[in-house]
């Protein structure tokens, strides 16, 4: 059952909310998502906003991303976590305010834990270890 075609409007802001994520303008993208705007949003690759404020290393906007009910447990297309993205960056606030939220060192495809160790990443082991 199809809905008919999206309006390309709608498109063009979801473009926007994808940009402010990736360039961590929080108050920006706080606003839009408290006006409504889907806080697990994705685009076409799977990814959510929270992903990419955390592939970026924007640790703010994680944090308010999670704080507004954020899924730190969706992975992308990719089996990507944002924790997995944020170690991978070695993002270490990201990671941090991931992990405080109970974010899983060790789910998805491409788990944090393995990314980690794949490429040498003794500072993100030791966060993705440390007690909590």
């Amino acid at each position: 059952m199809s809905s008919g075609p999206i309006d390309p409007g709608v498109i063009e802001l979801a473009g926007r909310l994808f940009d402010l994520a990736r360039f961590g303008h929080t108050d920006e993208l706080m606003a839009y998502v408290d006006a409504g705007a889907p806080v697990n949003l994705t685009n076409d690759k799977g990814d959510t906003l929270l992903l990419l404020a955390a592939y970026y290393g924007h640790g703010d906007t994680v944090a308010a991303l999670l704080a507004r009910g954020a899924d730190h447990s969706r992975a992308n297309d990719r089996g990507q976590t944002p924790l997995a993205a944020a170690v991978f960056k070695q993002a270490a606030d990201a990671v941090a305010h991931l992990l405080e939220a109970g974010a899983d060192p060790d789910l998805g495809g491409q788990s944090a834990r393995a990314t980690a160790q794949f490429f040498g990443l003794t500072a993100m082991t030791e966060l993705l270890d440390a007690e909590r």
